[in-house]
């Protein structure tokens, strides 16, 4: 079974856009940029590859794409209808038709249909798009997160999650820096069944 990973942005303060969906508060250095495209270019809307000449690249972490409405409006607002026509397109929406026939619209039970996807045989995993409401929608089918932290506090705006309350246990594998301040953040989820010798022992005391 494959994973479906949460690659994200995030401000210090837990928010993945500005009130009105603003991301370009959101500084990044060379480097980061750099590795961004180097590493994480399947996840980077085939425009974008085109014009940073990556646009035959091989995939190499994603085959398919799945975001809310709100995460594929802006695509739409510039006359994109397939804004990642290099994956496989999944649109998690009760009230979009369909626009274009490279994506497919989920009208209802985005778990099922992420579950479905989750088995599909592919040496790829599936990329969680956003946005926060369908990530809390979703949390318990998120396996990773990748979180681009950004070295700037936005106050306001839309959470990474929500709007329900739900804790849920993430192991941090790895962090790394770069240079002016951002910080890319690797978890992935710690089932149930996998409780520590400690844990496990204390539920049995």
């Amino acid at each position: 079974m494959r994973n479906l990973t949460y690659y994200i942005s995030l401000s210090i303060d837990g928010f993945i856009s500005g009130p009105d969906d603003e991301v370009d508060f959101f500084p990044g250095s060379d480097e980061y940029m750099a590795w961004m495209v180097g590493e994480y270019g399947d996840a980077l809307p085939t425009h974008a590859r085109a014009q940073l000449g990556i646009a035959d690249a091989p995939l190499t972490r994603f085959d398919t794409v799945v975001m809310g409405r709100r995460t594929y409006e802006p695509a739409l607002e510039l006359g994109i209808a397939s804004p990642y026509s290099h994956l496989r397109q999944f649109v998690v929406s009760s009230s979009l038709g369909q626009l274009d026939p490279a994506v497919t619209v989920i009208s209802s039970d985005p778990i099922a249909a992420v579950r479905a996807l989750k088995q599909e045989d592919s040496p790829l995993d599936i990329y969680l798009a956003g946005g926060g409401v369908l990530a809390g929608q979703l949390l318990d089918e998120i396996d990773r997160l990748v979180i681009k932290r950004y070295p700037v506090v936005a106050g306001a705006g839309r959470p990474a999650f929500g709007p329900e309350f739900s804790p849920t246990t993430f192991a941090l594998d790895e962090v790394r820096a770069f240079a002016g301040g951002n910080v890319v953040e690797w978890y992935s989820r710690i089932r149930s069944d996998a409780a520590t010798p400690a844990a496990a022992s204390a539920a049995g005391a």
